[in-house]
């Protein structure tokens, strides 16, 4: 694909996304410290099951400190299912206790910082960076990595090698706009296995690359 190509698919993907079901992070969360969160409990979880467990915490579980006022037992009870759960309830308090003691409660802002935290990959910065404050950078989640190689827009084996070359490849200004779209298509339409290419809005556009069995 070329630039032209990109902004066609881009532009394609944001009108029928209206009409797919939602499940991402930035759905119900955009305070950086939720956003946070919910990229922490969606590493090696479903996003349906992160979505869930995210509307369970959203009305008590807001700021660091609500995440230290009960035992961590207690916490990692109300995160299952997600996976890792009891792993993930002693991170969200060490972050809790490093944003308090460190940054006045506040999420950092650079990717310096955010990286620092325990837990925190390229990933969850990256989706923070990008829902919470807006800043040009490029999530690559499963989805992100393998319909970007699906299309043929990128030839790459981690996701780290992908948002490289996505860097080289997007406009700047889309950077922000491709996890929740291709999230959504992932989600909906473009599944790792038996993806709906019948059905498929930008169809045209795509390779095909390693898709053996279709609907």
């Amino acid at each position: 694909m070329d630039q032209r190509d990109i902004r066609h698919v881009f532009a394609i993907l944001q009108k029928e996304a209206g009409n797919w079901q939602d499940a991402t992070v930035g759905n119900i969360a955009k305070d950086p410290f939720f956003v946070l969160v919910g990229a922490l409990l969606s590493h090696r979880t479903q996003d349906r099951t992160t979505h869930r467990v995210l509307q369970r915490l959203a009305t008590a579980f807001t700021k660091p400190e609500d995440f230290l006022r009960v035992p961590e037992e207690d916490l990692a009870r109300l995160l299952y299912p997600v996976g890792f759960y009891r792993e993930k309830a002693r991170r969200l308090q060490q972050i809790a206790r490093i944003l308090l003691e460190e940054y006045g409660g506040k999420v950092p802002e650079s990717e310096e910082e955010l990286l620092r935290l325990p837990g925190v990959g390229r990933k969850t910065a990256n989706l923070v960076l990008s829902v919470a404050f807006g800043k040009p950078a490029i999530c690559v989640d499963t989805h992100v990595h393998r319909i970007t190689n699906r299309w043929g827009l990128v030839v790459t084996k981690t996701p780290e090698e992908t948002e490289r070359a996505l860097q080289k490849k997007l406009p700047q200004d889309l950077w922000g706009k491709i996890n929740k779209l291709l999230v959504l298509f992932g989600q909906n339409v473009c599944f790792p296995r038996r993806p709906r290419c019948s059905k498929c809005p930008v169809a045209p556009f795509c390779k095909r690359r390693g898709v053996t069995d279709a609907r």
